[in-house]
């Protein structure tokens, strides 16, 4: 198994991972449009021991979604059927932060109806009312809203120096 940024070629495994998860209503679904748009914010965790492709297969896939200037989001976080239960998941939160921390952001968020997941990710529960820039930005357009049920959840990264 390997993490790494996104390629077109994974596209049709990202969105059938990301769909199958949203029709058991556990997050919004996307389109290829959408993935298409945002490919560059999105990670995924390969099986490059199958011989489906010769990008491997998708098993995991998670955006990092920049919403402000100290703040991202982890969207569309999800994990095949048969890869759970190995910390992949954790494995990818772990490299999504980690992205964030590069870029010099100071909280990363999620919003979640996997609370206890995200809480051995060291994320905490806040507000949603605490997060204008998400609410404004996304929240606003979705079918959800303004009665959205999904937990707000928030991790404080630690500072990086930049390599001058």
């Amino acid at each position: 198994m390997q993490i790494r940024k996104a390629t077109i070629h994974d596209l049709d495994g990202m969105m059938a991972l990301i769909n199958e998860y949203a029709q058991q209503g556990l997050m919004l679904p996307r389109s290829k449009l959408s993935l298409c748009e945002t490919l560059h914010c999105f990670s995924v965790v390969i099986d490059d021991q199958g011989e489906v492709s010769e990008a491997g297969t998708v098993v995991g896939v998670g955006g990092l979604h920049i919403l402000w200037e100290d703040l991202a989001e982890v969207r569309s976080l999800a994990i095949s059927e048969k890869a759970k239960g190995k910390g992949l998941g954790k494995l990818l939160v772990i490299h999504l932060v980690q992205e964030a921390q590069e870029l010099g952001l100071q909280r990363v968020m999620s919003l979640t109806y996997q609370q206890t997941f995200f809480e051995k990710c060291e994320f905490y529960v806040v507000q949603k009312e605490t997060l204008p820039h998400k609410v404004w930005k996304d929240c606003v357009n979705c079918a959800k809203f303004p009665s959205c049920d999904e937990i707000a959840m928030i991790r404080d990264l630690a500072p990086t120096t930049a390599a001058i």
